[in-house]
């Protein structure tokens, strides 16, 4: 593993840090917001609250990580964009603003607020910064109060709070009143600010959350979650999102960690290994993990995100059962993900996606709102994280 570990910590110092930090907008603040498959920056283009967090999250987090106090001029940098992309009146974050600092965006999405959130409650961590915890604890109960129902969380609102159509998180045809996508990050968000600020109410709701995964959202028959539901949690198309799947089988123990009830765990982990174990057999060649399985027919797409989540969700399973396969998995993993998913190209970072025979993506563009340092960069840190711990 020495020899993966310093390739990955190259990758995280020498190519993901510096991209990042070559994004900074020095005329409006924040960082650049799109940046097109040929390379060519666009500072006039939106600047997504979702791209925006993740970004602040990544340099809080690495700062720590790498014990560099110099990234948090970085993360302060990302923070005070998103304090301009709070609706300080009506409570909440806008879904993107234009470069000029007005609102291009308006809507109220419970995703969004949850990765707030999460950025919110890291940049705490890592600056100490008193009002960065007290944001992320406004906005979680914005959530609570605006977002959430007697059967769990809701998706989309216009910006003074009405119920609006969920076309954000919605594709594949179907409009859905509930997503695993939201209820899978919302428990994120709020793990995070659970690790800063341990509240009695907020566990609770993390209980909630995992009872919702646990009773609703997971399928015992096929040993995957659904992904799309009407307000019933009716399932509304056929899809196994491999991407979600393998991802949601670590987040959730890092939920469960955080919790520390050893009899939830108990109960939980058996459903996470099964998707772990589905996941890998089902959709992952030496080729990386295939992106989803709509009703019958996988899309082969090698995204980078799922690519990213892959290796740290087979590495989970395997820390969590000595099972070779999963050590394989991520060797082969990381393999892939050196020789065909990053872009060597000098100024760029990692393809969008590839084909499954490693044919690059050129019809989506290297930044925009989702495509951001969050997934990559924090391959990279739990996975040096991880494997440290296992040396000790």
């Amino acid at each position: 593993m020495e020899r993966t570990r310093a390739e990955i910590l190259s990758e995280l110092r020498d190519r993901i840090l510096p991209f990042w930090q070559g994004l900074r907008d020095e005329k409006n603040g924040g960082f650049i917001g799109r940046v097109d498959f040929d390379l060519t920056r666009h500072p006039e283009a939106d600047k997504g609250c979702i791209l925006n967090s993740r970004i602040l999250w990544f340099f809080s987090e690495a700062s720590v990580f790498l014990r560099d106090e110099r990234l948090l001029s970085d993360a302060e940098r990302a923070y005070d964009m998103l304090r301009r992309m709070t609706d300080e009146k009506n409570g909440g974050v806008y879904w993107a603003l234009r470069a000029d600092g007005s609102v291009a965006d308006g809507t109220k999405h419970t995703y969004n607020q949850a990765f707030a959130v999460y950025a919110l409650a890291s940049y705490y961590r890592a600056s100490g910064n008193a009002e960065a915890l007290a944001r992320a604890q406004a906005l979680y109960r914005v959530i609570e109060e605006k977002c959430r129902d007697a059967g769990g969380y809701l998706e989309a609102f216009t910006a003074d709070w009405q119920p609006a159509s969920n076309e954000k998180l919605s594709e594949n045809g179907v409009m859905a009143s509930r997503t695993m996508n939201t209820l899978l990050h919302v428990m994120e968000g709020y793990t995070g600010l659970y690790r800063v600020w341990p509240d009695g109410q907020l566990a609770g709701r993390l209980r909630g959350i995992l009872d919702i995964f646990e009773n609703k959202v997971y399928n015992r028959e096929k040993a995957r979650q659904e992904v799309f539901f009407d307000h019933e949690y009716r399932s509304l198309i056929d899809l196994h999102s491999f991407g979600h799947d393998i991802e949601a089988s670590w987040l959730t123990e890092e939920t469960l960690e955080a919790l520390g009830d050893e009899a939830l765990t108990a109960r939980i982990r058996p459903l996470l290994l099964a998707m772990a174990d589905h996941t890998l057999r089902a959709a992952f060649t030496d080729h990386g993990l295939a992106n989803e399985c709509e009703r019958g027919a996988v899309s082969q797409k090698r995204i980078w995100w799922v690519q990213a989540e892959a290796l740290i969700g087979f590495l989970n399973a395997y820390e969590k059962t000595g099972e070779a396969k999963y050590l394989d998995a991520v060797r082969t993993q990381w393999a892939f993900i050196r020789d065909v998913l990053i872009d060597r190209r000098p100024g760029s970072e990692w393809f969008w996606y590839t084909q499954e025979d490693g044919t690059p993506g050129s019809d989506e563009p290297i930044v925009e709102p989702w495509k951001c340092p969050y997934h990559n960069g924090r391959m990279c840190m739990e996975f040096l994280r991880r494997t440290e711990e296992e040396k000790a």
